[in-house]
């Protein structure tokens, strides 16, 4: 255990109180993956947690305490019971100082084992044998957890695939009952579970098991052949979907021509100068073409923008004796074509002995 956290440990402990590792860098520590984001649970009030880190006021999403110490995203949440849920957020949180009953509300078995400052590992829900077993299991009545909040059934998904691990045979098999159930959730977190599961080399688990599970045609996704790239926008372009999910303009703009691209199945100067090089170097690891000789190609495009083009709009106007018109945009079209196949020259004189050529 890295001593910042075991720190952070003993300051709670110090104040009379108990503090456990618990959570994901607890099971990414007996997996033998290394994880900066570390959850603790412990007794203390939240109002304690001020008094005890009283130069830290970050509160996380869960009523808790945050603190980033280094490369530690560490988050302080107290013992609780959660009553009744309400679209996934609890309509009432009771704070409680028993570990266990904390220990029930959670997630998965995996996901609640607990470590004290001495590495001691205390296991109250078998976690360590399903982590042996290699499986997702639920903590509870399963049926109950998933309605609950159905977005754990992205998140089981998620970490049967990033993990290389199986789904329980009882959390499957209400998986496949009530697979409909991520229809009511936002697409933020649909976009934002998905997108764990694309970026990670395992990928092609977590959308065979939501292929099964049904749960890609309840959200309208479907895909065929995907080549692994680390990107977000290049992983989702491979996917066939009518929904946006929650992504920025720019992230749309991408997947768009990342998907263009693709579609072409080549890159070429007319290509790099439409969609750029970001998008091209994205779409040229797809399509398996090499990243320098997709570089190369762009270092020596005639042109990278309309700026670029040596002939100004008042320059052609002027020449052909027109007025403003959408047959300008159509001559700068043309002679961009022209320069990036190479059949013109980027070059002042050639330009107009072109224009004076063919337009007038």
């Amino acid at each position: 255990m890295d001593k910042i956290i075991k720190k952070v440990l003993l300051k709670i402990e110090e104040t009379n109180h108990q503090a456990y590792l618990v959570g994901g860098y607890v099971r990414d520590y007996l997996l033998g993956i290394k994880s900066l984001d570390v959850d603790i649970c412990t007794d203390a009030l939240p109002k304690e947690l001020h008094q005890i880190f009283p130069n830290n006021t970050n509160c996380n999403n869960y009523g808790g305490f945050n603190l980033k110490i280094k490369n530690y995203n560490i988050d302080i949440t107290t013992f609780r019971k959660e009553i009744n849920y309400n679209k996934r957020k609890p309509t009432e949180i009771i704070y409680i100082n028993n570990l266990e009953e904390d220990i029930k509300r959670r997630d998965f078995t995996i996901n609640a084992i607990c470590m004290d400052k001495n590495e001691k590992i205390i296991d109250l829900v078998n976690g360590i044998e399903d982590l042996n077993k290699r499986q997702i299991k639920m903590i509870g009545d399963v049926k109950h957890k998933i309605t609950e909040d159905p977005l754990r059934i992205l998140r089981a998904i998620r970490f049967a695939s990033v993990l290389d691990f199986d789904l329980d045979k009882d959390l499957y098999n209400k998986i496949k009952e009530d697979y409909k159930l991520v229809e009511t959730l936002s697409e933020t977190r649909i976009k934002s579970e998905l997108t764990k599961i694309l970026l990670h080399k395992n990928f092609k688990k977590g959308l065979m098991l939501m292929k099964e599970l049904k749960i890609l045609e309840v959200l309208q996704i479907d895909y065929e052949d995907i080549n692994y790239v680390n990107d977000i926008c290049g992983m989702w372009a491979q996917l066939k979907t009518l929904k946006s999910y929650a992504f920025t303009k720019q992230e749309i703009t991408n997947i768009i021509n990342i998907r263009e691209i693709i579609n072409e199945g080549e890159i070429n100067n007319k290509i790099l100068y439409k969609h750029g090089l970001y998008n091209a170097l994205v779409a040229g690891e797809i399509l398996n073409i090499n990243k320098k000789d997709i570089n190369k190609m762009y270092n020596k495009l005639p042109l990278k923008n309309i700026k670029d083009l040596q002939i100004s709009n008042e320059e052609i106007l002027t020449i052909l004796k027109l007025k403003p018109s959408k047959i300008l945009k159509e001559i700068k079209n043309n002679l961009t074509d022209l320069i990036l196949e190479g059949k013109l020259k980027n070059e002042h004189e050639k330009i107009i002995d072109y224009i004076l050529k063919n337009y007038t």
